[in-house]
């Protein structure tokens, strides 16, 4: 995103960025809420402005709906949704990461205490899918196993051609003064192929990853 509105400030006033910004999220949550239902139990993961803020439009609309979230170590960015979504006054129910699959799965749960929609934001959205937190990845298996759809709910200026590296952040925040023979590994983000995405929503609209890719082109 960075990147390419820097590369829109010579040719755009800082005025008309800031609106695209406004307009955008107002489009957005215009099509979330279309697409929630009256008693959906949705499943997200780590923070994005873009989901948490369709949400609350969505629940001051008059949808009534619940809120799964992770906790999205090292950093808890998960706690941070959890409390907008709770100040909200949206039903919200964490999860610690590796219990992932028992919030989505449906299989033996008389109690529907299951997902019936995912959706994650994107840090960046590339031509074959989405780079985003690190477990997206895997909740976005899961999803796929469980027939539960997942949403990408994004600004279409995240869109990039280039290569985006995965950034390998300090080793520190997983684990102060480990063993020198126990090897570390903390990246921050990974790759989501657009096979396991049923759609995107962007301000664009409601697309398959192949039809937005169409749009942006």
């Amino acid at each position: 995103m960075l990147t390419n509105v820097l590369s829109k400030v010579d040719k755009q006033s800082k005025e008309s960025l800031l609106k695209h910004f406004d307009e955008t999220q107002n489009e957005i949550n215009k099509f979330v809420y279309r697409l929630i239902k009256n008693g959906d139990k949705i499943f997200t993961h780590c923070h994005s402005t873009n989901v948490v803020n369709a949400l609350i439009y969505s629940k001051k609309h008059g949808r009534n709906f619940e809120v799964y979230n992770t906790e999205t170590r090292p950093l808890f960015q998960g706690r941070k949704t959890a409390m907008e979504l709770r100040k909200a006054k949206i039903k919200t129910t964490t999860f610690v990461d590796s219990a992932s699959l028992l919030a989505i799965e449906k299989e033996n749960k008389k109690d529907k205490t299951y997902s019936t929609k995912v959706f994650l934001g994107a840090d960046a959205l590339l031509k074959e899918g989405i780079i985003n937190k690190i477990g997206s990845g895997m909740i976005a298996k899961i999803a796929k196993g469980e027939k539960v759809p997942l949403y990408i709910i994004a600004d279409s200026w995240k869109f990039t051609r280039k290569k985006v590296p995965i950034e390998q952040r300090k080793l520190n925040e997983i684990w102060n003064n480990a063993p020198k023979n126990v090897i570390l590994k903390n990246p921050a983000f990974e790759f989501v192929p657009k096979k396991q995405i049923t759609a995107i929503i962007s301000e664009k609209g409601i697309f398959s990853y192949s039809e937005f890719i169409k749009k942006i082109n």
